[in-house]
């Protein structure tokens, strides 16, 4: 069987460090192995728009910005196949019939697809296909056989309904047609998950919290320097904590060796 790695990005916006961390990091890695016989890096516009129906204009645009952003970490075209999403009718078709293998309740259960509706404040009005992405995700990573998707830990129930679907599809008719994926997470616990700047537990474009890709020095910098730190470190005088502390977090999932003992040598 063909090694091949799926994986990709709704253009919402401009990519960040948690995207780095969590999976643009090791994807690189990865397609410079040469252990894959085939790699393909979607860009999601499909699904970006379960949620920017109305803004059509902001998903065009950031398909350009991904692609750069994709460019810019050393995904190379020459030895990944980048491609979008919506250009693959195929993939939409293949969504469609999935949505018969799977339950309203089950979705419900999907502890992501809980906590996006949430932070989106939909209330009662969830757009149906956005409640159904994770079966679209099931589509893309089943009809290009993906044996490995490299993905952030908050994908990871994304990925256990991809399996339930290959295992109730493969079931039903008695075939093994579906190839059901192996999941990898970033090998560094602290990057399977990135607080975003201000000190929540998701680095999140929506939130405002994140440090993107395409930012500059001085931006960077600013960012930096206004991150949550410590509250309970009032004064000088009070003992610091690192439990909890983004600064900190950021220094574990960043800092090699080295830079503590050029920066900090005492």
């Amino acid at each position: 069987m063909k090694k091949i790695i799926l994986t990709g990005d709704r253009p919402t916006g401009k990519l960040h460090v948690g995207h780095y961390v969590g999976s643009l990091k090791r994807r690189v890695e990865l397609q410079n192995s040469g252990e894959f016989d085939e790699i393909y890096i979607m860009i999601a516009d499909a699904q970006a728009l379960t949620d920017n129906f109305d803004n059509p204009e902001k998903v065009r645009q950031n398909i350009i910005e991904v692609a750069l952003d994709y460019l810019s970490v050393g995904l190379d075209p020459a030895k990944s196949t980048l491609f979008i999403q919506s250009m693959v009718p195929q993939l939409t078709e293949l969504s469609f019939y999935y949505m018969n293998l799977v339950t309203v309740a089950r979705v419900q259960r999907n502890p992501t697809v809980k906590s996006e509706i949430q932070m989106r404040g939909f209330g009662g009005s969830i757009p149906v296909g956005f409640f159904c992405y994770p079966i679209s995700q099931a589509a893309d990573i089943t009809a290009f056989k993906a044996t490995l998707v490299p993905v952030g830990e908050d994908q990871l129930p994304m990925l256990e309904q991809t399996k339930e679907i290959v295992r109730s599809f493969n079931r039903i008719y008695n075939c093994e047609a579906l190839v059901e994926p192996d999941i990898m997470l970033p090998d560094n616990d602290i990057c399977r998950r990135l607080p975003g700047t201000d000190g929540k537990a998701k680095m999140s474009k929506s939130l405002g919290n994140c440090i993107y890709l395409s930012d500059d020095e001085k931006t960077v910098q600013q960012k930096i320097m206004n991150m949550y730190t410590d509250p309970t470190h009032i004064k000088v005088s009070d003992p610091g904590h690192l439990e909890g502390n983004t600064v900190f977090t950021y220094l574990d999932a960043f800092s090699k060796e080295e830079d503590f003992a050029k920066y900090l040598p005492e």
